[in-house]
C-alpha cells in the first residue's frame, strides 16, 4: 500500500533529480529547449503505448522542470538562443 501510495512521489521526485543534474551540467537554452522537446514527445509515445502509461508522469514532469529552468537560463543572462 505505501509504494503505491509513493507512486506519483517517485514520478515527480525522479525527473526533479534528473533536472537538477543537467542544471549542473551548465546547459544553455538550445539545449534545454532539446530536453523539452524530447520530453514532449516521450509522453506523447507513451500516452498512446498501454504499457509505458504508467510511466507518463517521468518525461511530463521533466519537461515542466526543463521549461523551469529553460526560464531560469534566459533570466540569468546565460540565453545562448
Amino acid at each position: 500500500m505505501l509504494l503505491q501510495r509513493l507512486g506519483s512521489g517517485w514520478g515527480i521526485i525522479v525527473p526533479g533529480v534528473l533536472a537538477a543534474v543537467l542544471a549542473l551540467c551548465g546547459l544553455n537554452a538550445a539545449q534545454w529547449r532539446v530536453v523539452l522537446v524530447l520530453g514532449m514527445l516521450s509522453t506523447t509515445v507513451m500516452l498512446f503505448n498501454r504499457h509505458l502509461r504508467h510511466y507518463m508522469l517521468l518525461p511530463s514532469c521533466l519537461t515542466f522542470a526543463g521549461g523551469i529552468m529553460m526560464v531560469l537560463t534566459i533570466i540569468g543572462g546565460k540565453a545562448g538562443i
